[in-house]
């Protein structure tokens, strides 16, 4: 039939991005900047931890504080790749999944750092204090107006990935069936909608969840700053908690096999090399899904910081990188390798974790299943906010900050989250894979570019602050 063509078209489009070339590329960036930076990421964690919570006394320009622009890029980056997609990535990879996912944080933490310095040097801030930055800026005013065309193409991928990728439907996607499986795993009750049988639980989550992000988004960045400073430290902290407590003697003997199967891939996937490449493959793609490094879009966040310091935000902004990789991926991917889920070809998506959750916790099974539900409902919610600021903030790069098309937008943004638990879900991870792809792209020219820049800031501010952190 004609979905499982297009489905077909879009599978060779993602592999075709997601390919050898993108992946190549990222890892690249991010190991040119972590040299020529001398590994900024590893000699400036400490240091960028402190910086999170002490704000700046005179950072005049911008809208939020640092603390609350990190927390709205971690909203948007901590979402369901966290939960489903690292599920994904380690059935088709093996558990080395994991070991590629660490690997592309550690070189992707330096591309993190060197977008979210560029985004607050070369941000826009009217006369009523409003900020514009982004990739789209260091673009037009780092790299020069002539290749304004780049920025102009960013922008447009940028609007794309809120609207039909990350923002929008993967999320509610997720949200509508962890709901469904919780309150209605058997579809006891249904009703037929857009020529599909869909369960109660889901129109009602998907009502009230489009309910909820009309309320906030029509608020603007400081209402989605303020959700997000209250649930994103709240959230990330428990979800770590609670695994690592429930499985903490089987922890050792889980990353023994972690690194172990990077190097041997999965049997599941054929011969060594082979499947090494999966492992490969999967992990880095996900691992850059999840945590977006050299995407370009946590950088539209930290231009709002309020800061005068651009290497200070990018240090605070890399954070989220770690935090998102290192802390809450691992999380979920230690609870499934231990627990085993991956290996039930029954399960896909959001249930092998959810399986993962049933084994390993110690508590009566829906317990488990609904301190998940939770921890997705409050994941996904988040970056829905956080992607409708970035992809509003293209649409006003790209419009001149038209009042009527921001809003416009805006209302767009809101039917995508209404009909998003009637879309199949094969397709929509694909559409959100290649525009985030393609996304990337402009970026990272850009990163390499301006690479100059961003040394040079870092060597003026380590100079001005002689070593004295």
């Amino acid at each position: 039939n004609m979905f499982s063509k297009i489905n077909t078209i879009l599978d060779t489009i993602d592999a075709y991005v997601w390919g050898i070339p993108l992946i190549v590329l990222i890892l690249s960036v991010g190991l040119f900047l972590t040299i020529r930076l001398k590994g900024v990421q590893f000699t400036n964690l400490g240091r960028a931890f402190k910086y999170i919570f002490k704000d700046e006394t005179d950072g005049k320009h911008g809208e939020v504080s640092s603390f609350a622009a990190l927390c709205t890029a971690l909203s948007a980056t901590i979402g369901t790749g966290n939960i489903v997609g690292v599920a994904t990535a380690i059935v088709s990879g093996g558990p080395g999944a994991l070991f590629w996912m660490w690997l592309a944080a550690l070189v992707g933490t330096a591309t993190k750092y060197a977008e979210c310095l560029l985004a607050v040097k070369f941000r826009q801030v009217d006369e009523d204090g409003h900020v514009v930055g982004g990739p789209f800026n260091y673009i037009e005013h780092g790299m020069g107006p002539k290749w304004k065309w780049l920025a102009k193409i960013f922008a447009f991928f940028g609007i794309g990935v809120g609207l039909l990728g990350i923002g929008t439907f993967t999320q509610v996607n997720s949200i509508a069936s962890a709901v469904k499986n919780f309150f209605d795993p058997d579809m006891a009750h249904t009703v037929s909608l857009f020529g599909g049988n869909y369960s109660w639980a889901t129109v009602i989550a998907g009502l009230f969840l489009t309910v909820c992000v009309g309320l906030v988004v029509l608020g603007g960045i400081q209402r989605i700053a303020k959700v997000s400073e209250v649930i994103v430290p709240f959230m990330a902290v428990l979800y770590a908690v609670i695994i690592i407590i429930a499985n903490i003697t089987a922890v050792p003997a889980a990353l023994a096999s972690i690194v172990k199967s990077a190097f041997t891939g999965s049997a599941l996937a054929g011969g060594a090399v082979g499947s090494m490449f999966v492992a490969m493959q999967k992990g880095v793609a996900r691992g850059i899904f999840s945590n977006e490094s050299g995407l370009g879009s946590a950088p539209i966040a930290a231009a709002a910081a309020r800061t005068k310091e651009p290497v200070r935000q990018g240090l605070v902004s890399m954070t989220g990188t770690f935090i998102d990789t290192i802390v809450i991926c691992t999380m979920t991917g230690l609870s499934i390798v231990i627990a085993g889920s991956w290996l039930n070809p029954e399960l896909e998506g959001v249930a092998i974790t959810m399986d993962a959750f049933q084994k390993g916790l110690p508590f009566p099974s829906f317990v488990a299943t609904f301190s998940l539900m939770l921890c997705l409902v409050f994941f996904a919610f988040t970056t829905i906010l956080g992607w409708n600021y970035y992809g509003e903030r293209c649409v006003e790069y790209l419009f001149n900050r038209n009042k009527g098309v921001v809003m416009g937008y805006r209302i767009l943004y809101i039917l995508a989250v209404f009909i998003g638990p009637y879309m199949t879900v094969k397709a929509v991870w694909n559409i959100a894979d290649i525009f985030n792809a393609l996304m990337a792209f402009p970026n990272l020219i850009a990163l390499l570019a301006l690479n100059g820049v961003i040394v040079k800031e870092t060597r003026d501010f380590h100079a001005k602050h002689n070593g004295s952190y």
